[in-house]
């Protein structure tokens, strides 16, 4: 027995000196000092052995189990540096090698022109408002004063969902929305996502964004719209800048005006793009209209109101020179990263 004990000692010990990964240390400690393991399976089956034999051959297991336990915990260590010089080696940096740049993000020039405006509006008191985008038919015209056989209906401008349901053209539904459930004085924007049946060219997407503007309180007149639109360009674009009113109609506004800012390309010396006028339309505007006010159950004879729709992506291109509508909605990082 002491030769066959000699036998797993040795091949024990030669296979631990050859692992090179604590998997394998693992493997062998259970292969022989496991609950079925060579040794433990020969200590049972000292059974056999006379009285006189076993103690000595009990010492001999006992002192081969120390030795392979010792070379196990051994070999162990050896193997963790090993894996850890070739770890380090692996993730040696040079630090002689230029560093990789990575490009920062930027906010989209609609997202920065889109908070100048919401800054400059809740300075003067208005409220940030959002509303949905699938919109009802009865909102986004017959609340609007908007009468049925009005070409904005038509399918070839209007994108339905179905005969009562679609995607609103205008964010001014939200007008409509909030006077049902607020109670005058009302002061708000709403900035949102529009959708037309346009094709698609430098000026003209079948989604773009708007901005609707809405005041209702006592005694409001077609100067306080002019005052406070004349104030809003100056923030936006300058204290140069000028506006003017030119008539014009709207279903749900009476009077309705369109208005007209300073070129910004010629500041009103008159240029190409402003058609050598020296203006340049920002707006559709006016006082809102009696009908639509009484739809909502607001008194007339107590309260009037003015509103103004404004083009996101047209303010965006005046203040930052774009020439394109296209330009916005692509995600090219060349353009993207000059703003």
């Amino acid at each position: 027995m002491q030769q066959r004990l000699k036998e797993i000692l040795e091949r024990a010990l030669k296979e631990i000196r050859e692992c090179r990964e604590v998997a394998q240390l693992e493997k062998s400690r259970v292969k022989y000092l496991g609950k079925k393991g060579e040794l433990t399976v020969f200590l049972r089956g000292m059974g056999d052995l006379s009285p006189e034999e076993r103690p000595a051959m009990g010492r001999l297991v006992n002192e081969a189990k120390e030795e392979v336990e010792t070379l196990l915990a051994a070999q162990r260590e050896r193997v963790l540096q090993l894996e850890k010089e070739r770890r380090l080696k692996e993730e040696e940096v040079d630090i002689t090698v230029p560093g990789k740049r990575f490009t920062r993000g930027k906010r989209h020039p609609l997202t920065k022109t889109l908070d100048e405006i919401k800054n400059i509006f809740m300075g003067l008191g208005f409220t940030v408002v959002e509303g949905p985008e699938v919109e009802y038919a009865y909102y986004n015209f017959t609340a609007l004063n908007i009468p049925e056989n009005h070409p904005a209906r038509d399918v070839q401008d209007t994108f339905y969902i179905n005969e009562d349901i679609l995607l609103r053209t205008h964010t001014s539904p939200n007008q409509v929305r909030v006077m049902e459930k607020t109670k005058p004085p009302i002061r708000i924007i709403v900035p949102g996502r529009v959708y037309r049946a346009d094709d698609v060219d430098a000026t003209h997407s079948p989604v773009f964004h708007q901005i609707e503007g809405l005041v209702v309180d006592e005694g409001i007149t077609l100067g306080d719209l002019k005052g406070t639109f004349d104030l809003f360009v100056k923030k936006l674009y300058g204290e140069h800048m000028e506006t003017k009113f030119r008539p014009s109609h709207f279903p749900f506004t009476e009077p309705s005006a369109e208005i007209d800012a300073t070129c910004f390309v010629c500041s009103g010396a008159g240029c190409r793009v402003c058609k050598d006028t020296g203006w340049i339309e920002l707006s559709g505007a006016g006082m809102v209209h009696p009908e639509v006010l009484e739809r909502c159950g607001i008194d007339t004879t107590k309260y009037s109101g003015f509103a103004f729709g404004m083009g996101l992506d047209r303010l965006t291109m005046l203040k930052y020179g774009i020439d394109d509508l296209r330009l916005l909605f692509e995600n090219d990082i060349r353009f993207l990263k000059q703003f």
